[in-house]
C-alpha cells in the first residue's frame, strides 16, 4: 500500500524551544518526546526531552565519549532508552545506549565495530541500522550479535521503530523526498509506505526524526528552529 504524507490530516505543528542543533531521531510517549541531536563544531551530542504540546525542553544530558559523539535514531522500551551514540563517519564504532526515560542516566552499554545511525527494539532483539542503513543488525541486549543483513529496499533509513510485529523506518531516496516504511522483520521487504516531500523550508519531512504513537505519526524534519508535525495515521 502506498500513500501520500500530504493525503494525510495534519493534526498541529509544534515550535521546539532548542537548541535542538542536528536532529537525528525521536520518539514520544504521553505528552513528552525525546529528541537526539548532534553539534558537529563542538563535537558534542545531545539527548534531550521536551513537552511536545508546549514546546518546552524538560531537560538534556550530553552524550559524547571521545570520538564517539553523533547520537542517531532511539526507541523507548519500558522504563528505559535505546539509543546509538557513533563516530560521525561510516564504517566506524559505536555504543549501543540503554538510558533511563526519565533522567536520562545511562544504565548500559555495549560496543560495535560499525557507524551505526539508529536502532530499534522489541522482544528483548536490539536492531540496529548502520550509516544510511545500508546493513540492518539484531544483537541480544548484552551485546551479542544475532546477524546482519542487507537492507534492500533503496531507502536511507534515519530512524527506526520496532512496533506491531513491523519494522517502520523514515528515511531518504533522494534530494526531493523520502519514505515512512513498514518492513516485514523477517523477509526486509516493504509492507506499507508513506512518500514524503518537502517542507515549506524545503527539508525532506522524512530527514530525521519520526515516531508512532496512538494512532499519530510525529515527524521532526527540521534543525533549529525544530518544528514537530503531528498527522493522523489512517
Amino acid at each position: 500500500m502506498l500513500l501520500e504524507l500530504a493525503s494525510l490530516t495534519l493534526l498541529g505543528i509544534t515550535n521546539l524551544t532548542g537548541p535542538t542543533h542536528h536532529v537525528q531521531g525521536i520518539d514520544v510517549e504521553g505528552d513528552v518526546v525525546w529528541v537526539s541531536a548532534v553539534e558537529r563544531a563542538t563535537r558534542k551530542g545531545y539527548l534531550s526531552r521536551f513537552n511536545w504540546k508546549t514546546g518546552e525542553r524538560l531537560a538534556v544530558v550530553e552524550l559524547q565519549d571521545g570520538d564517539r559523539y553523533h547520537p542517531g535514531g532511539l526507541q523507548l522500551a519500558g522504563d528505559s532508552i535505546w539509543i546509538p551514540v557513533a563516530e560521525y563517519r561510516r564504517e566506524s564504532s559505536a555504543w549501543i545506549q540503554k538510558r533511563n526515560k526519565v533522567t536520562l542516566a545511562l544504565e548500559a552499554q555495549f560496543a560495535v565495530k560499525d557507524h551505526i545511525g539508529c536502532v530499534a527494539v522489541a522482544n528483548g532483539v536490539i536492531w540496529g541500522g548502520n550509516w544510511d542503513s545500508r546493513h540492518f543488525y539484531r544483537w541480544r541486549p548484552d551485546g551479542s550479535l544475532i546477524d546482519q543483513r542487507p537492507n534492500t529496499t533503496g531507502t536511507g533509513f534515519q530512524d527506526l521503530k520496532a512496533m506491531a510485529g513491523r519494522l517502520i523506518g523514515n528515511g531518504v531516496k533522494s534530494r526531493a523526498g523520502g519514505a515512512i516504511e513498514w518492513l516485514d522483520p523477517e523477509t526486509l521487504t516493504v509492507q506499507k509506505s508513506i512518500a514524503t516531500g518537502l517542507t515549506d523550508r524545503g527539508v525532506r519531512f522524512s530527514n530525521e526524526g519520526m515516531a508512532i504513537h496512538n494512532g499519530i505519526l510525529f515527524l521532526l524534519p527540521e534543525d533549529d528552529p525544530s518544528r514537530l508535525f503531528r498527522y493522523r495515521l489512517p
